[in-house]
């Protein structure tokens, strides 16, 4: 059985999408079992409660040694805010258990690869399990979490270490306290509800930032905003052009995004959850 705990560090869910998921683990994942933490619930503002309860309503889950997987249940903004202090605070057992979220959960997600703690995952989230096509989405990690890793991006190979973000967190967390080595790393990208100037504007940052990486993959652009005047260039176009001024390998698309084809992306080299 593996015992995932399930907290908010940034917005809040609903019972609804809670219920939703632990029906589909009931029906269809009797090997695991999921808790959440009643911080999910939270509200203050944009956030799933204050600053201070997310933080303790990660560590609560984090460094619990019943729990062996700490999965974040949405993204929205708010997880940078608290990844620091949280990393600081994480126990022995923290440093034993597998990370699942993507979005503004990879600003954790790079705070924890960085300090070693655990192993991190992109992938879906609870919130998903409310639709039919992400409940699919949902699958992929739940039977990732049970060793299965049909669910992995499918250019993984286990030979490269690869790591996955969102474009412009991955882009904020550059040269931050948080940000990890990613040095000869596959890195995999993805955006979603941003005009394409703007996805220009972030490959031009990432593109002087960025060490000494051994590719780059493009995931799903979703929801592009209208530019007016058009842009002129696609989002693979835009991509391919920085990655050519930067000197970083162009490798081509990932299947990772904010949609329901969104694969799961160990952080390191590729493998079955520790949770398995």
């Amino acid at each position: 059985m593996t015992n995932i705990a399930i907290c908010a560090p940034a917005r809040a869910i609903t019972r609804e999408h809670a219920a939703a998921l632990e029906t589909l683990v009931a029906q269809e994942f009797a090997e695991h079992s999921v808790t959440f933490h009643e911080q999910c619930f939270a509200s203050a503002g944009h956030f799933a409660g204050d600053d201070l309860t997310r933080l303790d309503g990660l560590l609560d889950c984090a460094n619990d040694p019943a729990f062996d997987a700490v999965w974040f249940a949405r993204g929205g903004y708010g997880s940078n805010r608290i990844a620091e202090a949280a990393v600081a605070r994480m126990n022995a057992s923290a440093r034993s258990k597998t990370y699942v979220g993507f979005s503004d959960c990879g600003y954790l997600m790079g705070a924890l690869y960085r300090a070693g703690i655990g192993q991190c995952a992109h992938g879906s989230m609870p919130i998903s399990a409310r639709s039919e096509r992400g409940r699919e989405a949902v699958r992929r990690v739940l039977r990732w979490f049970a060793g299965d890793t049909s669910g992995l991006e499918p250019s993984l190979d286990g030979a490269i270490p690869a790591a996955a973000f969102n474009l412009i967190t991955l882009a904020m967390l550059a040269r931050t306290p948080m940000m990890p080595d990613l040095t000869g790393h596959i890195v995999m990208v993805e955006e979603v509800s941003e005009p394409l100037y703007a996805i220009d504007r972030v490959f031009f940052a990432l593109a002087g930032s960025l060490p000494r990486v051994a590719g780059l993959k493009l995931g799903a652009v979703t929801d592009i905003h209208e530019n007016d005047p058009a842009f002129g260039q696609d989002e693979e176009e835009i991509a391919r052009f920085w990655c050519a001024r930067a000197g970083i390998p162009y490798l081509g698309r990932a299947k990772i995004g904010h949609y329901a084809d969104n694969h799961v992306v160990p952080f390191g080299l590729a493998g079955p959850a520790r949770a398995s």
